[in-house]
């Protein structure tokens, strides 16, 4: 079937002007209709992840596409494919069983790249630790199959980054671009990502981190102490506790907050990790967060509380202790703010996303005079990012100017390119 032939044939099922998706300036109208769609369909999604029913949604057909296009957005179509207990439409159920299966065969590859990449640094001496996705996985939180990994993310002390780039070199990873927070690396001649999802031959990114910080905003909260074994070896290394994993996936699920680009997967590991915990891990975060710079969890609240809504997993003398120590402005938003308000479901381009987190009325006029007038590492960044990973940045946005993107925002309400791209693959695949 062609796709025009296949988007006529949703629009005539649901009347909801669905071609207009596909084309690069969609009305205002059509986006309105896609964001609530979104919207209803991530909150679905997160309940039933976190508290699985037998009720099968009633949507759409268009719906049902626009679901593929949400459970990609948020890496949890895998999950998905085994918690879930209804069946919904034989293409939906195709779809999550296919991403499943992606996921374990590029797993196995990741699997094997930590293994040459062990084998190289016990020869240098150089001590590494795999972050994330691949110490969850390696922690046994995780099976081959069940959680997607967009890259290898790994840790190395300062003064050991210029052995480990050349680690990195020798295993025929070339350096891509760079930001404030790490340096990616990638093989030469990667394939191209898959439109949509997960897809075995994807080629596989290595972010290589020299510390652990978020900037919130503008106010950087740093965890590489907390997280660094306190007796490293050569090789591959595991965090320094479960306590500092758990304080890890807090602090980036944060992050990903500031720019409503919270995915739950975030969530999902966030609670996988708790429901394995005890009193005494629980007590070594707090232990551990009092030992910061920022010396408390003020960082932490939003993240836990979104995990709580969804999967129950965090006790109630830690939220406590995180909303005693967070912000007034920030406690009150999060308090009713839910995931598809904070991620990639969010289909609107935000003047000041993440305002909510600067802790004073000077940090806030600080923090949106850096959007309305971004430094020109900010602008060097942003057009290195969107040559390297055009299906996220891609789009006439990504070219345009400060001043170019403030006044067509100013003019109408702007969708972002990274909601827009899944929503479309996922049609062109009903082709």
């Amino acid at each position: 079937m062609g796709m025009g032939k296949a988007v006529d044939r949703l629009r005539r099922a649901t009347g909801s002007g669905v071609t207009e998706w596909t084309e690069d300036r969609p009305s205002r109208r059509s986006l309105k209709t896609l964001h609530l769609t979104l919207q209803k369909i991530t909150e679905v999604l997160a309940h039933e992840l976190g508290s699985p029913t037998t009720a099968v949604p009633e949507w759409s057909e268009t719906e049902w596409v626009v679901a593929r296009a949400v459970a990609a957005i948020h890496g949890v179509s895998p999950l998905l494919a085994d918690a879930l207990r209804w069946q919904g439409p034989a293409g939906w159920r195709q779809f999550l069983v296919e991403q499943k299966t992606h996921t374990a065969k590029r797993f196995l590859r990741i699997q094997e790249l930590l293994r040459l990449i062990d084998g190289h640094a016990r020869r240098d001496g150089l001590a590494l630790v795999p972050l994330k996705g691949a110490a969850l996985h390696a922690s046994g939180i995780y099976v081959a199959g069940e959680r997607p990994m967009a890259d290898v993310d790994l840790l190395v002390q300062e003064a050991q980054l210029s052995p480990a780039v050349r680690t990195l070199t020798e295993l025929g990873f070339r350096e891509t671009y760079r930001t404030w927070k790490h340096r990616v690396f990638e093989l030469d001649g990667n394939h191209a990502p898959a439109a949509l999802g997960e897809h075995a031959s994807n080629g596989i990114k290595i972010e290589l981190h020299h510390h652990v910080r978020e900037i919130l905003p503008l106010r950087g909260v740093d965890l590489s102490q907390v997280v660094w074994p306190e007796l490293p070896h050569p090789g591959l290394n595991s965090y320094s506790s479960k306590a500092a994993l758990l304080m890890h996936l807090l602090l980036h699920a944060a992050g990903a907050m500031i720019a409503r680009g919270l995915r739950l997967l975030q969530l999902h590991d966030i609670a996988r990790l708790s429901e394995g915990m005890n009193d005494e891990d629980w007590e070594e975060v707090l232990r551990q967060a009092a030992r910061t710079a920022e010396g408390s969890l003020w960082w932490a609240f939003p993240p836990l509380t979104l995990a709580r809504r969804y999967y129950s997993c965090v006790p109630d003398r830690v939220m406590a202790r995180a909303a005693s120590d967070c912000p007034w402005m920030l406690k009150s938003v999060y308090r009713s703010r839910t995931l598809a308000d904070t991620s990639v479901s969010h289909l609107w381009v935000t003047a000041f996303p993440g305002i909510e987190w600067a802790r004073s009325p000077r940090a806030m006029l600080q923090y949106a005079a850096a959007r309305v007038s971004p430094s020109a590492e900010t602008v060097q960044l942003r057009s290195a990012f969107a040559a390297v990973q055009p299906h996220v940045s891609g789009g006439t946005w990504a070219q345009l100017s400060q001043g170019q993107r403030m006044l067509r925002w100013i003019m109408s309400p702007q969708a972002r390119h990274e909601t827009l791209q899944p929503v479309r693959a996922a049609l062109r695949d009903m082709c």
